[in-house]
């Protein structure tokens, strides 16, 4: 006996035996169950995704006399065994009339298939005519079949099969029950191959099930073929080395180094996977399509983690990949991406043009080519009555740990960040000071603060040096009261002579200490900090000084969208309306807490998911408003111009109040 390929070999023949058209098969059983047949039915959908094999089994379950009895009437469950199931399934039945349209256009042929229409079936109980690719018949065929398609005798049933139903006349598609049967996704391939080759006996891989998956595009039927090759290339077995040959497909391990490269900015890598691409002789085109691609992916899988293409079977990859990038980061690079594709026509080589694409996604990242330290987002919300506790011996232990990991992330040595604050004063003459988002992170027991003094310990020497009350600048008791929460450790004792009651020894820096910090921060700073932020912000002061914070793009809309919820004077609440949840990211969080640093207002923000209360305004509405009744005073000037209104009366000119742009308008 021949050998016989797996797609035929394998071809359903039984509903329940159908991969991936469950929608289609409930239909159908459920009308042959109850006995409601149409005369017409139409199956459309790409190549081999089973139209021919629907409309086989359905005739089987018209014509199945149930082992030749002929008493079990119409069936869903046709048997296999009588004469007529047989028959159907070696194509030898009398009323199963097959017909290829794209061979028999001509309305001749169509006249001649009609002409026996009203004779009576021969063997089975319906006589089926199955016409195959129906779109390519003519115009002239279209209309000679619409008459007997709308009121074909009683035992004729019609099954139309096309790839192309836009082709077809609306008035054919309105006398059939049209079916559209769906792609076949990789991972439903990759599961029915793994159970034929299982049957099979063929030893393979999941990996190289994958390529298969991913080769056939949606094709059941391409999907058997390609394996049927594979195990010829293979020598009877399914490897992922032969099917990536066979294929000529790009390793996919290349593209998801480049994508872990750029994640770590690290040029060297990057050019080296490119390196090691050209050894292949790729397609660097199609090597910027793979990586546009996972960058697409790696968006959604930000945004909706559910939802992500595991086309390669590499989901969990993607996942973890995706927590190592910025949002920011992932739509710059995508865009790049997409640019560089269009602009490898005009480069000397595609290779070079491939290099010159990455290396621009890195040049212009937000931060700069150096990659940005990581800070620990907040797990959870926290109130003031959580950080005014005592802190526990693990909590201190947990804390040191983060501040010690935060600031071994950072671009410093090891020996300044354990230095002295006299070493660290030293230090920054050197350069200028940067309010760290650590800066008020809980000390343990056992080790001393690592960061240094806080901006408002220099507002409160310069102004008890100019002779002046610090009281518009949050106390340094209440924000150091979280630091000694455990025991107090007093390294400088207050000079009572010259400084105020309410400051705190513990926190207090050394004469020398300020003086020399002093030196370093502009003396409009004290100034400017004790007029523009007050003490603890509530949401009337956080409309009123949010202009002042100097943000900008992602990061103002993100803030903007926001509510105070709380201020402890250490950490900053902030309830952030829900339809901006996506928007949270590590980069605009270090943004706002640097913000309020420069300003003398050291916090850590923590975001608060939330509805907003309709009674309270976020700066982004506030903004909204002003600019809806600028806009509108703008208009109404507009309308009573005196110019304007000659205008108007000359010529009828309207005035277009959408285009009407304030010259004060807020941004």
């Amino acid at each position: 006996m021949s050998y016989q390929v797996l797609a035929r070999k394998w071809r359903p023949r039984t509903f329940h035996e159908l991969v991936g058209q469950a929608h289609v098969q409930r239909a159908l059983v459920n009308a042959l169950d109850q006995g409601r047949l149409h005369h017409a039915y139409l199956f459309t959908g790409t190549r081999g995704v089973g139209k021919t094999t629907l409309a086989r089994i359905l005739a089987k379950c018209l014509n199945c006399t149930a082992n030749g009895r002929g008493d079990e009437g119409i069936t869903s469950t046709p048997c296999g065994q009588c004469d007529s199931c047989q028959a159907i399934d070696e194509g030898r039945f009398v009323d199963l009339i097959e017909v290829d349209a794209a061979s028999r256009t001509k309305v001749e042929d169509t006249r001649e298939l009609l002409d026996n229409v009203q004779y009576a079936p021969t063997q089975g109980r319906y006589k089926v005519y199955l016409i195959d690719e129906v779109h390519m018949l003519s115009t002239s065929s279209f209309n000679a079949l619409l008459k007997t398609l709308e009121e074909p005798p009683p035992h004729v049933k019609f099954l139309l099969a096309t790839t192309d139903p836009q082709k077809l006349p609306p008035t054919v598609l309105s006398r059939c029950l049209q079916f559209t049967l769906k792609h076949m996704p990789p991972e439903r391939v990759v599961e029915h191959l793994t159970y034929v080759l299982g049957e099979e006996g063929v030893a393979f891989d999941e990996s190289a099930l994958w390529l298969l998956g991913k080769a056939a595009e949606g094709s059941m039927r391409d999907a058997m073929s390609l394996t049927d090759q594979a195990i010829a290339f293979g020598q009877g077995a399914v490897r992922h080395a032969d099917v990536a040959a066979m294929l000529g497909t790009l390793d996919h391990r290349h593209i998801l180094g480049l994508a872990e490269a750029l994640a770590d900015v690290d040029v060297q890598r990057l050019l080296g996977e490119v390196a090691q691409l050209a050894e292949q002789g790729p397609d660097f085109a199609a090597v910027l399509d793979e990586l546009s691609s996972m960058l697409h992916r790696l968006a959604v899988a930000q945004m909706v983690p559910d939802a992500v293409d595991n086309s390669h079977g590499d989901s969990d990859v993607i996942l973890q990949l995706a927590s190592r990038f910025t949002a920011e980061d992932i739509q710059l690079y995508y865009q790049i991406g997409i640019q560089g594709r269009g602009d490898m026509v005009h480069a000397p080589d595609l290779r070079s043009a491939l290099e010159m694409t990455l290396l621009r996604m890195l040049a212009f990242r937000p931060q700069g080519v150096p990659k940005p330290p990581r800070t620990p987002l907040p797990l959870r919300r926290e109130t003031s009555s959580e950080a005014s506790e005592p802190t526990t011996a693990a909590d201190a232990t947990s804390a040191q740990a983060s501040v010690v990991e935060a600031a071994s992330s950072a671009p410093q040595p090891a020996p300044e960040t354990e230095a002295r604050p006299e070493a660290q004063s030293e230090a920054q003459q050197s350069k200028p000071p940067e309010p760290q988002p650590q800066a008020v992170m809980p000390a343990a027991e056992e080790a001393p603060p690592l960061q240094e003094p806080p901006p408002w310990t220099v507002e409160a020497d310069t102004a008890v040096a100019e002779g002046e009350a610090p009281q518009d600048t949050p106390e340094p008791a209440a924000l150091a009261e979280p630091e000694h929460a455990v025991e107090p450790e007093p390294t400088v004792t207050p000079e009572p002579a010259s400084e105020p009651d309410n400051l705190d020894p513990a926190t207090e820096a050394p004469k020398a200490q300020s003086e020399e910090l002093s030196e370093t921060v502009p003396e409009t700073v004290p100034e400017a900090v004790s007029k523009t932020l007050p003490g603890k912000l509530d949401n009337a002061k956080w409309l009123e000084y949010f202009d002042s914070l100097g943000l900008g793009g992602l990061t103002r809309n993100l803030a903007g969208n926001c509510l105070v919820e709380s201020d402890d004077g250490t950490l900053l609440t902030l309830r952030l309306d829900p339809s901006q949840e996506a928007m949270q990211a590590e980069v605009h969080q270090t943004r706002i807490e640097r913000a309020l640093n420069e300003q003398g207002m050291p916090r850590r923000i923590a975001f608060y998911v939330a509805e907003l209360s309709n009674s309270l305004e976020t700066p982004r509405q506030r903004e909204e408003r002003l600019n809806k009744e600028r806009h509108a005073q703008a208009v109404d000037l507009l309308n009573h111009d005196p110019h304007v209104q000659k205008l108007q009366q000359a010529f009828g000119a309207k005035l277009i109040e959408s285009s009407v742009k304030p010259a004060d308008a807020i941004r």
